[in-house]
């Protein structure tokens, strides 16, 4: 992307009257001012949204049944098989933060992505490969009664090479596919900058559908030994979203990356230590270092950052002493003892942004029980319809089910009846409250429905599937009511990091999505741990044992409703306490100090 330049907009007004700019410094492709008629707007986003959906089939294909391939194909036991998927899963997170750090810093949102998406289908392809020749052996092996054969260790090697390709392309590309998308709504027009709030809805929509094809066609044809037909069938919606990506191209807004973050952040943080022990008397804030006075080339075509209290030791960065004046009348600028206000308020805004962030584990652990413990308290009760036995796992469908009602009742319902309430709209921030408050209640929903599955339970059952008599259907309240949650806080989420991470941090705020997921596996694995430690004592079978029958499932999820209601406490207080950045226009001085409050 390094034809991308950013352009004055008279080259847009001498094409003529009727091709008008965008307002927010978007490009086109060639680097020339993008023409709202022509680029962006639905038309583009809609291209997004189904490269989103096929690619979170693919990706959720191979992802959904990895603990059954490396049993059954691999000959792994649970506890290894478990570490090997929980090690993979925490990776594809991890290289989120290496996308995003790309994209905002050199490659520029559409170059990463179509580089990690190209990653991402080599990756398929070459597990596809190897599973249909190398490690289906004997022909017919990997079904639950049909072991296949040891494999030598390069075999071993090359599955180990694909799916950590498929993890690094798909880590790589998803927070940057989010970003990118919103990137084609120009927020200086009121009506694409309504739309661009929608667009996080049904890219979280498209997400959830393309994982539902996953759950429930492909984990069937993998769950009975079909595996190669799953992966071809995953490289194959993978390389159509590429091509689909690809054929937008000349449709597409873009922005010009602004450059090594870490460098900015570090001057800042240097030059503030090194006046540490000067004193700014107060309402001199006018005798910080403007970017008037000297443009940021570090962050060349950003919004300017206007200045906010906070942090007043990082205003230091900024302070002009004596002895920089006097550097800068000799031209001697030394960006690692004086910054502009604008690169100091960048880092303000990463500061105030972290204590939200860290408020969002706790409810990813909440949502990783959907994977886990879920599945295995609905594998403990009756599953049967008739003949048919539904597989606990498939009951992440009503979680689908429920994001995708919710999102069209918040969109068409709710939220245009809360701003003829009040007048305005829910903000991020209340959005995700109502998130964790629905999540302690499915939590608490969650628990009161393993009591009465202990209640009409075997206690002495030796292989406990299925060992209760109370309906599976009794999850469906928990499935939906983190369904609803996820729909506020997800969704909010993307939208607040997307909106108050500065210009040149936009990836790397939809990056902290990713790892509070990521994060919240940890958190869940070690909670799990704490627990059973504690619970194990004086030879008791512990809260959550290999027979949930004479376990204690119910009081983990009190604990996890409870300890989500300290979060809720914490985060009241810290959405209370967090200030919106101030913007002005790029060029300009313009103030944009959005409502972001409680």
């Amino acid at each position: 992307m390094g034809s991308l330049q950013i352009m004055s907009k008279d080259a847009c007004k001498s094409k003529g009257e009727q091709e008008e700019c965008t307002g927010d410094g978007s490009v086109d492709f060639h680097g020339r001012p993008a023409i709202r008629q022509q680029t962006g707007k639905w038309g583009a986003g809609t291209i997004i949204l189904l490269n989103q959906g096929l690619a979170t089939l693919a990706f959720f294909g191979v992802g959904i049944n990895l603990v059954l391939f490396l049993t059954r194909v691999l000959q792994q036991d649970n506890a290894e098989a478990a570490n090997s998927v929980s090690k993979w899963t925490g990776t594809v997170y991890i290289f989120s933060l290496v996308g995003a750090f790309l994209s905002d810093s050199y490659w520029g949102r559409y170059k990463t992505c179509a580089i990690f998406q190209a990653i991402f289908v080599v990756g398929l392809v070459l597990l596809s490969l190897a599973t249909q020749i190398f490690l289906l052996t004997p022909k017919g092996c990997g079904d639950e009664t049909t072991p296949c054969k040891p494999h030598s260790s390069w075999v071993i090697g090359l599955f180990y090479v694909s799916i950590y390709m498929v993890a690094l392309g798909n880590g790589g590309y998803q927070p940057n596919i989010a970003t990118f998308g919103a990137d084609q709504f120009d927020e200086e027009d009121s009506k694409e900058s309504h739309s661009k709030v929608s667009f996080f809805s049904y890219f979280y929509l498209a997400l959830n559908l393309g994982s539902l094809f996953s759950n429930t066609i492909l984990g069937y044809f993998e769950d009975e030994g079909m595996w190669a037909l799953g992966f071809w069938a995953s490289t194959a919606s993978a390389f159509l979203a590429l091509v689909l990506f690809l054929g937008g191209t000349k449709q597409y807004r873009h922005f010009k990356p602004s450059g090594n973050p870490l460098s900015r952040i570090s001057q800042v943080i240097v030059a503030a230590s090194k006046k540490c022990r000067v004193h700014i008397p107060p309402g001199e804030e006018d005798s910080l270092y403007d970017e008037d006075q000297c443009v940021d080339k570090s962050n060349p075509g950003a919004r300017k950052m206007l200045h906010t209290h906070g942090f007043k030791f990082l205003d230091r960065a900024a302070y002009l002493t004596t002895q920089d004046m006097e550097q800068l009348k000799q031209n001697e600028y030394n960006p690692w003892r004086l910054c502009p206000v604008s690169q100091v308020e960048e880092v303000k805004c990463i500061a105030r942004l972290l204590p939200i962030w860290l408020c969002t584990i706790i409810y990813s652990v909440v949502f990783t029980q959907m994977a886990s413990l879920f599945v295995e308290q609905g594998d403990a009760m009756n599953t049967k319809i008739s003949n048919f036995r539904i597989p606990a796992a498939s009951m992440s469908s009503f979680d689908i089910i429920s994001v995708a009602f919710f999102i069209f009742l918040f969109r068409r319902v709710l939220d245009p009846l809360v701003r003829r309430v009040r007048g305005k709209g829910l903000t991020e921030l209340q959005r995700m409250g109502i998130g964790l408050v629905i999540a302690i209640i499915a939590m608490i929903s969650a628990g009161i429905v393993e009591c009465y599955r202990l209640k009409y339970a075997q206690k002495d059952c030796k292989h406990c599937q299925g060992s209760s008599s109370l309906s599976i259907f009794w999850q469906v309240p928990q499935y939906a009511l983190i369904g609803a949650s996820e729909v506020f806080m997800y969704v909010g989420q993307l939208e607040f990091f997307n909106a108050q991470a500065p210009d040149g941090l936009k990836s790397f705020g939809s990056a902290l999505c990713m790892t509070s997921i990521s994060l919240g596996n940890y958190v869940s694995s070690l909670l799990v741990s704490i627990v059973m430690k504690i619970s194990t004592v004086d030879n008791m079978p512990g809260w959550i044992p290999g027979n949930l029958n004479k376990g204690h499932l119910d009081r983990f999820y009190f604990l996890l409703a409870g300890l989500t209601a300290i979060d809720l406490v914490i985060y009241i207080a810290c959405a209370t306490w967090y200030k919106s950045m101030k913007l002005g226009e790029k060029g300009g001085e313009n103030n944009k100090d959005q409502d972001y409050g409680v």
